[in-house]
């Protein structure tokens, strides 16, 4: 049918039964979904990406190869994810659980960041390459390093902002939803 937007699963990736695939979502080789796992549409799941069990996802969000997204994890729309690894803290193999942990819209992970399970990456905050992320990240904000610290504040449109009171971007003119202290 003309017009009708399907989804792409290369013949080398493995969908589980169970799993739902939006649109125009493209999967590569070697990945991994997990059944009940939601895919949005629009979306592109690297080569060898594991999305696991009841992992949601949602629309156009990007998943660079290798990462691995586990149980109780949300992702809202616009996400791009690097190669993450959600990590928590298990006392054996028999007695762990699952720690609902969310990354909101349109924020961004860079390679090789480790979030910890439980934490919350707020929308339109950006986390950098190799960053440990062991508490919630606010909307908007920019954070680096082991462990991850806020060094800034980033717009929208990716600039940083910095200063103090009610931020402005001077990239796009966007105010921050944000106020620091004067």
């Amino acid at each position: 049918m003309s017009g009708v937007q399907t989804s792409f699963v290369h013949p080398a990736a493995e969908v589980e039964d169970g799993v739902q695939i939006g649109a125009g979502t493209r999967i590569w080789a070697l990945a991994h979904v997990r059944q009940g796992a939601r895919i949005g549409s629009d979306c592109v799941i690297g080569a060898g990406v594991t999305v696991d069990v009841g992992v949601v996802i949602g629309d156009r969000c990007k998943v660079q190869n290798a990462a691995q997204l586990y149980q109780g994890l949300t992702v809202g729309d616009g996400v791009f994810i690097g190669a993450v690894t959600p990590d928590g803290a298990l006392k054996s193999a028999h007695d762990w659980g699952v720690t609902a942990t969310f990354v909101e819209n349109g924020a961004s992970i860079g390679a090789n960041a480790t979030v910890v399970a439980g934490v919350r990456i707020g929308a339109w905050s950006m986390v950098g390459a190799g960053a440990v992320v062991t508490h919630d990240v606010p909307e908007h904000a920019l954070v680096l390093g082991v462990p991850a610290r806020q060094v800034a504040w980033v717009c929208r449109c990716g600039a940083a902002v910095k200063g103090a009171g009610r931020l402005r971007c001077a990239a796009c003119g966007r105010e921050l939803p944000v106020s620091t202290p004067d």
